[in-house]
This record gives structure tokens, sequence and C-alpha cells, in this order.
């Protein structure tokens, strides 16, 4: 965990966590001087996003009940987790899953 960033990345990094068109503005933001720690949390946020996309088309075509409800705001307390990271400077992996981001799109620079 590193606390240390400059100021463009810590503001790359918290735009990423801003809606899916958030994300796409880091990314373009990120795009010519690329930063690591901006970097980090686009592919934390990214993460999150396909995880949530992927429980609700699970939920459209079978009926999850609670269990839908709870990946939902489980999904929803591992964005509040990266998102504080972000605004706090600190590359901080959501829990459970956010190691396996990193590593699936460490092709994200």
């Amino acid at each position: 965990m590193e606390n240390t960033t400059d100021t463009d990345g810590k503001t790359i990094g918290i735009i990423a966590y801003i809606t899916l068109i958030g994300w796409v503005v880091a990314i373009l933001m990120n795009s010519n001087k690329k930063n690591d720690y901006a970097s980090f949390h686009i592919r934390q946020m990214l993460g999150l996003i396909l995880l949530s996309i992927l429980v609700s088309v699970l939920s459209m075509y079978v009926n999850l009940g609670v269990f839908g409800t709870i990946l939902s705001v489980l999904i929803l307390v591992l964005w509040i987790i990266g998102f504080v990271g972000a605004i706090q400077g600190e590359r901080k992996l959501v829990p459970i899953i956010g190691e396996n981001f990193q590593e699936w799109f460490k092709g994200i620079k």
C-alpha cells in the first residue's frame, strides 16, 4: 500500500470510481501521460463494473432473490472501499477479488 501519489494520478483515480462515464473519462485522462497510481484504480473499477454487469445479467435470467441483493450490496461495499482508498491516496485492493482484478487487467496501464 502506497500513500504517495501526485495530484493528477489521485484525481484520475477518484474520477475512475464515478460511474461508467467517470471510468471512461479516467482512461482518456490517463492515456497520454500514464500514471501507475491512476491505472491501479482504473483496473479496480473495471473489475467492479464487470462484476456488477455480471450480477445484473445473471439476475435477469436466474431468480437470485435475496442472494442477488446480497451480491449487489457487496459490490457497493467494495466500490466504497476502492473509492475511499482513491480519495486517501492509497493503493487499496478491494477485498476478496481486487488482486485478481490487477492480474486480469494488467494490460491497462
